[in-house]
């Protein structure tokens, strides 16, 4: 029987738009770039040129600091452009797909014969390996860190997000075999939610979390069953990466196809499409919102996502593509006087509270400027972990190293405190000062 732990603390947000269980065919455009961006940490190194033919599974760019950490191209075709920002940076490198698709083959593989080194080893030829991050620190790991544990986080909780027990249908053989291989490296664990199916998966740890948003969150699953001290490891896996590692044993081939939900308020039809890692998003929303109207296109879900456009790709772990609307247009006559009753309120200023448990069409306006941090205990009640989290962000804005140590910051990433910005009323970028907090600390202890 699966371990069942509860949480409390959190903050549910009903948003319109979330997808139906049904998958909608688009045809793709044939335009693909893979962005080193979407793996945290990686510093790229383009080991391809323009004009250049790769085959799927073809190293795009390395990791400079470990080379023998590969970043796999999602397609066969012809390499268009190595896309460069300031100071030379790579942004992106893109391919154009054969008409006919060819693969690498690396070889079917039985895991239930391999050891963990050969598992890792498997991975890094395949180009696969930059889709594991770790705690600390929050970024793509390598292959020098020794993992005491391995997290999987199969609930999907935030906002809109899609489900990915409706993705894993038809592929459970794939999953099954990912997880199997990566227990041959550490202890894995996998977080699921209540009356999942996945309870059943073999040579895992399952454990179901039973509360909301942020339960889902594998930082939060790591605190409560394997807390990560300093000097320590974890490994952190999302469970599309595991599918991509079970095809890549089952078929001996690189297949990057995630089930992607297409949500928001703004989204004429929400639904899912199959759609590979790096492909582009014009086709995707073409016709799928009014055009005319100003929105928000977030590539990912509406807490964590990037803002991005038509002409953006598909991200490396991005399960949903988001279109809200913008809200800069908006005019509300006596403007907070209003009883609001379409708005949503985290502490009921709003007589929207009264309706019940209702769905919003929010936009991107944040609705007031930044100020002074409060100490006024908001981040405990939606931040489920045995940390301080006021403390924690004005240690790290305040650069105390010692500080932050000692509250717990290795054991969290950015999307932890998505929450708490949400409901933040200093209306503090706490994500972007975790990053800026993790980043420095990481090169101080490099």
């Amino acid at each position: 029987m699966a371990n069942v732990i509860k949480l409390r603390k959190g903050l549910d947000i009903k948003l319109k738009g979330k997808a139906e269980e049904t998958k909608i065919r688009l045809k793709s455009n044939g335009k693909y770039a893979l962005v080193p961006d979407d793996f945290e940490g990686v510093t790229p190194k383009v080991v391809v040129r323009e004009g250049d033919k790769v085959k799927a599974g073809d190293a795009l760019f390395v990791n400079k600091q470990y080379p023998e950490v590969k970043f796999a191209s999602p397609v066969s075709g012809t390499v268009t452009a190595v896309v460069r920002g300031e100071r030379r940076k790579v942004l992106c490198v893109k391919v154009d797909a054969d008409a006919q698709q060819s693969y690498v083959d690396f070889g079917k593989k039985d895991v239930s014969h391999l050891d963990g080194k050969a598992v890792v080893e498997a991975l890094l030829e395949a180009g696969l390996f930059g889709y594991i991050d770790q705690l600390p620190y929050a970024v793509s790991t390598n292959p020098t860190t020794q993992p005491k544990a391995i997290f999987v986080s199969a609930l999907r909780d935030k906002p809109l997000a899609a489900d990915f027990e409706f993705e894993v249908k038809g592929q459970e053989a794939d999953f099954q075999t990912g997880l199997t291989a990566l227990s041959k490296i550490a202890k894995t664990y996998l977080g699921v939610g209540v009356g999942s199916a996945l309870e059943s998966m073999k040579d895992v740890e399952v454990n179901v979390f039973d509360g909301p948003c942020p339960a889902g969150n594998v930082g939060v699953q790591v605190n409560h069953l394997c807390p990560v001290n300093k000097g320590e490891v974890v490994w952190t896996v999302d469970p599309t990466a595991v599918l991509f590692f079970g095809r890549l044993f089952n078929t001996g081939k690189v297949n990057l196809t995630r089930t992607v939900a297409l949500v928001g308020s703004e989204i004429k039809s929400p639904a899912y499409v199959d759609m590979l890692v790096g492909e582009e998003l014009a086709t995707l929303l073409s016709n799928s919102y009014d055009a005319g109207k100003r929105v928000r296109i977030i590539n990912g879900n509406v807490l964590t996502g990037k803002p991005t456009t038509k002409d953006g790709y598909l991200g490396a772990h991005t399960s949903e593509i988001t279109v809200i609307p913008e809200g800069d247009d908006a005019d509300e006559m006596l403007g907070w006087i209003l009883p609001r009753f379409k708005q949503f309120s985290v502490n009921r200023s709003y007589f929207s509270w009264l309706l019940g448990k209702k769905e919003y069409a929010l936009d991107a306006r944040v609705k007031g400027g930044e100020r002074h941090m409060i100490m006024s205990g908001e981040y405990d009640k939606v931040l489920p972990m045995d940390i301080y989290g006021e403390y924690l962000i004005k240690a790290i804005i305040t650069g105390d190293i010692d500080r932050q140590e000692q509250l717990g910051i290795y054991e969290i990433s950015p999307e932890d405190f998505a929450l708490a910005e949400f409901v933040d009323s200093s209306k503090l970028e706490l994500q972007r000062i975790v990053r800026e907090g993790l980043n420095v600390l990481r090169k101080e202890n490099a």
